[in-house]
């Protein structure tokens, strides 16, 4: 069965109740003595009926239907004003109806046009002022705030939407994020584990206890990669950038890469900057293993109180290739800590982060 109003949270009960203000003339029976029948009471039940009719069918339209629904209701109110003086309360539906119109300016024209339907015709039946007053107050009134709450309505389905839209937008950027996570963690831990298979498989038949701590090695790394997705995905890390720079030295060694570090640091760096700066470091290293054939590797890190830069360097072959999704991911997340993230590929190759540190004293200190 169809709803009489529609699904609003604007609107709620209130339609329901507004109807109150036709009891007055369902009820004219009861006090103008010629109607008070059978015949009386059927005329004004069904006139009332066909009233609701319009009044509900206006909540659900708009245009050409809803100007017919306002030109009936105020017709009501000419035809029946004579008669009683309860009918006055058609005009002020038939202005509350049409406030919904757009744009606001016509909605303001039509309340003036019942209103002067009201006073013409005051005139012509030589109504009382005092009797005039009121449906002609609440016409501009009604209709006026209906036309301010009708705006509102509109610019709160207009903020839902806009809600809705920065939910979706929230959702498809934490996707994005746990994916460049997950490629970044995974890129690193799989890289190490092939070339550990590949050792262990030569050292099998000529060296088989160095062949199972290589197997070892696997399985401990194999471990520590499910804890290190675990963390991706609820977007915390652990370790620091220390520990990351251990497993890049592991790394390399591994793949028989020699591996330098320099690290001068006047103050700490804060920990949204320390997870990207350890990320890029993984993204390099798995590189380097996978990409450059290179065999040596330094890391040069220089931390002031404005600004931290990371370099990295290869003798491998470089070149200037496309960024791949694990650099494309890297640098969207050194551009949204203000940061820059360079590639040079003339001489082997250097990647190189530099972030900004204005950050708050607390995070600092954290």
């Amino acid at each position: 069965m169809r709803r009489l109003i529609p699904q609003d949270t604007d609107l709620g009960w209130t339609p329901w109740a507004w109807t109150v203000y036709i009891i007055p003339f369902l009820t004219t029976p009861l006090y103008i003595s010629r109607y008070a029948n059978v015949q009386g009471w059927l005329y004004f039940g069904t006139v009332t009926l066909a009233f609701l009719a319009m009044y509900f069918r206006s909540y659900w339209v708009r245009g050409r239907e809803l100007w017919l629904l306002t030109i009936a209701t105020t017709a009501l109110g000419v035809a029946f004003w004579p008669v009683t003086l309860a009918a006055g309360a058609f005009f002020i539906y038939a202005a509350a109806m049409f406030a919904h119109s757009q744009p606001p300016r016509r909605a303001f024209i039509v309340i003036a046009g019942i209103s002067a339907v009201i006073v013409g015709e005051a005139v012509l039946i030589y109504r009382a002022w005092y009797h005039t007053i009121w449906p002609l107050g609440f016409t501009i009134l009604v209709g006026a705030l209906n036309v301010h709450f009708a705006q509102v309505s509109r610019a709160n389905a207009r903020l839902r939407l806009a809600q809705d839209e920065i939910e979706h937008l929230a959702k498809v950027a934490e996707r994005e994020r746990i994916a460049r996570d997950l490629h970044d963690v995974l890129g690193h831990t799989l890289s190490l584990v092939i070339l550990k298979s590949e050792l262990a498989t030569k050292l099998a038949d000529r060296d088989p206890e160095r062949a199972r701590e290589e197997i070892r090695d696997v399985e401990r790394i194999a471990r520590e990669a499910l804890a290190e997705v675990r963390a991706a995905v609820t977007g915390y890390r652990a370790g620091g950038l220390q520990s990351e720079i251990q497993h890049a030295r592991s790394t390399l060694a591994t793949a028989g890469v020699a591996f330098e570090c320099e690290v001068h640091a006047k103050t700490s760096i804060p920990p949204s900057h320390e997870a990207v700066l350890c990320m890029a470091l993984r993204e390099a290293v798995t590189n380097i293993v996978r990409h450059s054939g290179a065999r040596k590797a330094r890391l040069s890190m220089r931390v002031s109180d404005t600004s931290c830069a990371v370099t990295i360097t290869d003798d491998g072959r470089g070149g200037s290739a496309p960024f791949g999704s694990g650099l494309t991911g890297m640098r969207e997340r050194v551009e949204a800590l203000g940061g820059s993230l360079g590639r040079d590929g003339g001489h082997g190759t250097t990647l190189t982060v530099t972030l900004p540190l204005a950050v708050p004293a607390q995070e600092r200190t954290a």
